[in-house]
């Protein structure tokens, strides 16, 4: 059989997680418009007959202004670590810069083998994701190229193809068969919570958020009790957060607990509260209480 390990990525949203759960077939990152979103090393578990790809998906790559980034660059470097294959991933909508054609040649440089998918070629012109097809296919050493859209499923069986075609040879399984990922039912929840914020506050507020959860249970009767804090660094985002009458906590409590039912398979009751915690994103402290520890990705 084939086993091996995939790192994943590129720039801010490129559509990394959203690539990485099209390959595992299930959602385990989650996926926003936004910039940013994925601030974790992500795992991915794609399981075959004869094939376990573990797939790590990774915060985009930016310079950090804060904590908070820092934290999210050491998670792309310590992903790359000892991986056997790595897969840049670049938006067909925003043209490649110099900088991403050197971090692309110094991955291929690093004699690990890579693969360059250009993804969302279904919202651009031929001509454009032509122009950027060629950028790629002048940098030498790349083990393929491959137009895709991640969204659309266009393109993806071959992708898969090609990863598993440069996966070594090993009698090793690293994840019992129906595993998808290497994270908590409780972590995942607040990743759920924190993408359904994403997508539902304005723009000032999102990259200021964190989710904590307080409390998870499960009764006799199999109904799941969930506490959590959706954490902000001002006053005035608290008040967007919770809206006119709490009207917007209970929408993203409403798009979470629908979503956290179909993760754990049983009834939800999820309580949401809002705290501030000012420039929480340079307070080590507080960035472990959100999960953000960097022991845990040394």
């Amino acid at each position: 059989m084939k086993s091996g390990f995939v790192a994943i990525i590129g720039r801010p949203n490129a559509g990394k997680s959203t690539l990485m759960n099209a390959l595992v077939g299930e959602k385990v990152s989650i996926v926003s418009w936004r910039p940013q979103t994925t601030r974790n090393k992500i795992v991915g578990i794609m399981t075959e007959d004869d094939v376990q790809v573990v797939f790590v998906d990774t915060p985009g790559i930016h310079s950090p202004k804060n904590e908070l980034g820092r934290y999210m660059m050491k998670s792309v470097r310590t992903a790359t670590e000892g991986v056997d294959l790595v897969v840049f991933v670049a938006d067909a909508g925003r043209e490649m810069d110099k900088r991403d054609l050197e971090l692309l040649k110094k991955h291929v440089d690093s004699g690990v083998p890579v693969i360059a998918v250009l993804n969302k070629i279904d919202e651009v012109t031929r001509e454009k994701t032509f122009a950027e097809l060629s950028k790629l296919n002048d940098i030498s050493g790349l083990a393929s190229v491959i137009p895709v859209s991640a969204l659309k499923g266009k393109n993806m069986d071959a992708v898969k193809s090609e990863i598993i075609r440069l996966m070594p040879t090993s009698d090793v399984r690293y994840y019992p068969d129906d595993m998808i990922t290497d994270k908590s039912i409780r972590f995942m929840s607040a990743e759920i919570i924190r993408e359904k914020a994403l997508r539902c506050l304005s723009d000032e507020v999102p990259h200021g958020i964190g989710v904590e959860i307080r409390a998870f249970s499960e009764r006799d009767d199999g109904i799941v009790d969930i506490v959590a804090d959706i954490v902000c660094e001002k006053d005035s985002h608290k008040g967007i957060i919770i809206g006119k009458g709490g009207s917007m906590l209970k929408k993203i409590g409403t798009y979470a607990r629908q979503d956290i039912e179909i993760l754990v398979d049983a009834q939800v009751f999820l309580k949401l509260f809002v705290k501030v915690k000012e420039e929480w994103r340079d307070d080590t402290e507080v960035m472990k209480e959100l999960g953000y520890d960097k022991k845990n990705i040394d």
